[in-house]
């Protein structure tokens, strides 16, 4: 059975318990502070998860943690759990939420493998996909069912998602299933599927599904002469592009495309154009919106991409991106429409082509406002890598004084 859980009724439910917390909880150890932490993969991103009761409430501090933690910045993160990569230097930060209609509340931070910035401003629908199986592995939530149900606000950016787990009984009670047949492109294996239903993804950063108010703006770009963009935010803000407008298939392998230093100099140009078009201001130190490049199909999908994340090109497609790019593809007048293969209708599954795969997304449009999307749905999975303590210098917490000797970093303010 499906196991649903009822936020209105969450303080009285066993369901949701925000006492259940490591008796030990961050602790001095040694020279070091341990701090407790389960490492996650989400999708196709991985990194630390960690209960907002077990760190502090200083953001700077906090920020501290999660560098020390993630060993940044180092090209390398040779001292930490990062893995050289920005799609694998994330983090996650997880507590009950006591707001009505919500379960959980998910904090999703990015950071770089060479910068000391931790950004919470952007979203990370692969890294959402683990926020339900860290909280029941943590003791944030206890299932009580086959399957288990919550809804999980993203701090961020204010967006709320329905997602489901499979939690089967076990000789020692209800666990998190990772094992079964959902594939991904971009993750080895199949494993236990972990859905995801957004519920209200229309202008998660920007202030609208189309920013700018149009379906495409044409951008006079340096070198190139005017080119054709669509500016659009479902779930990611993300300017796209005819990758043959750029001189490019589209076609290109990820690695090849990241030594291509002439078109990512173009692509950044376009970027801090259209992020103050989409009403972000100066998104230099940003890491939205993201460019995409689109072509038509190769392998029988509704329409192909590149993605920049947004300097370094994606080896598969970011959930929201793929949403938002998806969403575009289904928007007459669009960039993405023109090179787009989709059949009629208002339920529509579309198939985003990438680097190294595909990615289903489903899409509910508003049949009296084709503009508007009533749904997105899709599948991801998720596993737990490691449960312990990350080493912390105490030099980076220092609880009685609750300064850290790094520098703070961006932060949303909701």
């Amino acid at each position: 059975m499906d196991k649903a859980i009822s936020a209105a009724a969450a303080a009285d439910s066993p369901a949701l318990d925000s006492s259940r917390q490591d008796p030990a909880g961050p602790r001095p150890a040694g020279g070091q502070f341990a701090v407790p932490c389960w490492l996650m993969r989400g999708g196709t991103s991985k990194g630390p998860f960690f209960r907002a009761s077990d760190l502090p409430t200083d953001i700077p501090t906090r920020d501290a943690i999660l560098l020390a933690a993630m060993g940044s910045p180092d090209p390398r993160q040779i001292d930490g759990l990062g893995g050289a990569h920005p799609l694998t230097s994330k983090a996650g930060i997880v507590s009950v939420s006591g707001r009505d209609g919500v379960d959980l509340e998910f904090l999703f931070a990015q950071l770089q493998p060479t910068t000391d910035t931790v950004d919470t401003t952007p979203n990370c629908g692969n890294m959402l996909a683990a926020a339900l199986p860290f909280a029941i592995e943590s003791g944030l939530l206890t299932p009580d069912g086959d399957t288990t149900t919550a809804r999980v606000l993203t701090l961020n950016t204010n967006m709320v998602a329905e997602i489901t787990v499979q939690t089967p009984l076990g000789p020692d009670g209800r666990y998190v299933d990772y094992e079964g047949d959902a594939r991904i492109d971009g993750v080895p294996g199949s494993a236990a599927p972990v859905t995801i239903n957004f519920l209200d993804t229309a202008g998660s950063v920007c202030d609208s599904l189309l920013p700018t108010g149009n379906l495409r703006d044409t951008v006079d770009l340096p070198g190139v002469g005017p080119v054709d963009v669509t500016c659009i935010d479902n779930g990611q803000p993300l300017v796209i592009i005819n990758a043959g407008d750029l001189g490019r298939t589209g076609r290109e392998a990820a690695v090849d495309l990241n030594k291509d230093a002439e078109l990512k100099g173009r692509l950044e140009d376009l970027r801090l154009t259209c992020g103050k078009l989409m009403g972000l201001g100066d998104v230099a130190e940003r890491n939205y919106p993201k460019m995409t490049l689109v072509s038509p199909p190769t392998a029988g999908g509704a329409i192909n991409t590149r993605s920049f994340i947004p300097h370094v090109c994606h080896e598969s497609i970011g959930v929201l991106a793929a949403v938002t790019a998806a969403t575009a593809a289904t928007l007459k007048g669009t960039v993405a429409h023109d090179v787009a293969f989709l059949p009629d209708g208002t339920d529509l599954t579309v198939s985003v082509e990438h680097p190294s795969g595909e990615f289903t997304v489903q899409l509910g449009l508003d049949p009296r406002d084709p503009t508007r999307v009533v749904k997105s749905a899709l599948i991801r999975t998720a596993r737990l890598i490691m449960a312990g303590d990350v080493m912390v210098p105490r030099g980076r917490w220092n609880p009685a004084t609750n300064e850290p000797s790094a520098p703070s970093s961006q932060e949303h303010q909701l």
